[in-house]
């Protein structure tokens, strides 16, 4: 448990035996640390020399249905990065949806590595103009966005050419793959966590 100015977050630790890096991952505004690209990254990575922290921000510990403000969330993240950096490894900042806007809106102050951004919501659903596109290409790190290919928040084809974007094909906002796509759910989930994994270990 880490105290934060909006109450206690927990951090729960996938460590490596030798970490070359920590990747800290925050959920989105609907769900916690449960979600499936958040537990597949957690078991897959410690293997590979990556240590993976997921944080639960202050609001889920505590029990309630809807996240705060931006503000709010930022602010318990900073709380809860000298944590993060307490193993001596480069840390990359990282999470789902609403944990990936607050990933890119503080990498550059708190110094992050780089950022993972899964399911980015580019925009509401059916509101391209409303582009989010700003926050992503100015978290002044390498960025890394895995996004589905049918997710309503932004298909792929929609961010900008600046931003590197590997696509899941058929998976929603939660990486959720059809029945009958042309990958099954457990392959989805290994090229995402392979993505990931070549990302961080390159160079």
């Amino acid at each position: 448990m880490v105290d934060t100015p909006a109450g206690p977050a927990r951090v729960t630790w996938h460590r490596a035996p030798r970490a070359r890096r920590v990747l800290a991952l925050g959920h989105g505004a609907g769900g916690g640390v449960e979600a499936r690209d958040l537990r597949a990254l957690a078991a897959a990575l410690p293997a590979h020399g990556v240590s993976v922290a997921l944080v639960e921000q202050p609001w889920r510990v505590a029990g309630k249905k809807v996240a705060p403000a931006p503000r709010t969330l930022d602010a318990g993240w900073r709380a809860v990065w000298p944590v993060l950096e307490r193993d001596g490894a480069p840390v990359v900042s990282g999470g789902r949806s609403a944990g990936a806007r607050v990933a890119c809106r503080t990498a550059r102050e708190l110094g992050a590595h780089a950022v993972l951004a899964l399911a980015f919501p580019l925009h509401p659903p059916g509101r391209p103009e409303r582009s989010r596109a700003e926050e992503l290409l100015g978290a002044g790190v390498e960025t890394l966005v895995v996004q589905g290919g049918r997710d309503p928040f932004g298909r792929p084809d929609e961010f900008p050419r600046e931003a590197e974007v590997v696509e899941v094909p058929g998976g929603d906002h939660g990486f959720a793959v059809p029945r009958r796509g042309t990958v099954g759910q457990e392959a989805a989930l290994e090229l995402l966590t392979g993505a990931v994994r070549e990302w961080l270990t390159r160079g």
